[in-house]
Parts: structure tokens; sequence; C-alpha cells
């Protein structure tokens, strides 16, 4: 098993932390890492754009105008495509770009994440991080104590102190450890986990 430095807030050292080779010292799959990304990334999109269609239209209830006599064209509904405003043909209408990827590369995905930071020497684990109240200068001051730039904060349960006293600070998001996923890894220079978190991670990923 291969080893890190456990720290303290303060970013003492003040133990070491045997982490499992088949999770953070694995072989590296750049193309998977992409593909996820790229699946992450698409699954965000809203697909809003939208046109009615002459069923969306409002009136069309009566006809115009009468049948003959007034040298038109003989028109049933206001709502036809071919009046002003009618509805539209063939317009775009919302799309889902929502795909999904199997569940092994995914897994596989974020172990080559993971693997990326240990490696790069930009992960970190604390023994705890705690809060008395909700405070985001104090917060603030953890990162810089710890000379992180765009960091990525990873906890293992819901802790509102922590992630409100995060949450205005920029560069900067907390994940809970079943949020964790391969774009915010990738997004942020660091990975900063607690012992606790990482213990999960090492549950869920474990083979």
């Amino acid at each position: 098993m291969a080893v890190t430095d456990l720290l303290d807030i303060q970013g003492a050292k003040v133990g070491e932390v045997e982490i499992k080779d088949e999770i953070f010292n694995c072989e590296v799959k750049p193309h998977l890492i992409h593909d996820v990304v790229k699946m992450q990334l698409a699954n965000r999109r809203s697909g809003t754009v939208q046109t009615k269609t002459r069923k969306d239209v409002s009136g069309g209830g009566k006809k115009p105008y009468k049948q003959k006599g007034t040298g038109q064209a003989r028109r049933g509904t206001s709502r036809s495509p071919l009046m002003v405003g009618g509805g539209i043909v063939f317009g775009p209408q919302p799309r889902d770009y929502s795909y999904k990827l199997p569940k092994k590369v995914r897994r596989s995905a974020l172990k080559s994440a993971l693997t990326v930071r240990y490696t790069g020497s930009s992960m970190k684990v604390l023994d705890k991080l705690d809060l008395s109240d909700i405070s985001t200068k104090t917060f603030s001051g953890i990162v810089k104590t710890l000379s992180l730039t765009k960091p990525l904060f990873v906890i293992g349960l819901k802790d509102e102190t922590i992630e409100k006293s995060a949450r205005n600070i920029p560069h900067l998001k907390v994940l809970r450890v079943d949020g964790l996923n391969v774009y915010d890894i990738i997004k942020h220079d660091e990975l900063v986990m607690t012992l606790e978190a990482l213990r999960k991670i090492e549950e869920v990923l474990a083979p």
C-alpha cells in the first residue's frame, strides 16, 4: 500500500496513513477521464430552446373569415404556419443531451483522477476538519495555512458549518463523498479530504 502524510488544519504532520494502491496509485487512463468529463458536461446542458408549433399557438378556434368572396386564400385557422403569428414548422424543440457511460468506466475514471492528484503531490489528507461555528474568515485562514490556491475539499458526511463557511470563498468547493466526481477533481488544483472521507472513498471504490 502507498502511504501519505496525515495533516492537521495547521498543516503540521501528525502521522501517516496507508491508502489503497488500486484507487490512489493505479494506471491512469486519460481517455476515460475525458469521456466521463464530457458526459458530465453534456448532462448539465438544459436544452431549453423551443418554438411553438400550430398546436401551441393560441387562437384558431374560429374560421378567420368567410370561405368565399374575399379574394384571399381559404383559411381554416389562424394557427396555420402560413399566417403571421401562426405555428412554426419543424422548429427546434427541447432536447435531452444526457447520456450514461457504463458504471465500470465511471469508476475507473474516478480512480484515474484520484491517482493523478496523489501522484502529482496535490492531495492532502486531514485528520479532521471541525469548525465551532460558521465563519468564512476561519475557513479562509485554513486554506491560506495549507497553501491552497484552487482546492476541492471532500468531507465524509453533511456538515452545514463547513459547507456554509466555504461557500463564499472563490475557486473553492466542498463536496461530500457521495457527490465526488471526476470533473471537480480535475477542475480544481488540489484535493483535500478528511480521513473519514478517505476511508469512505476506499469503501465505495474498493473492488
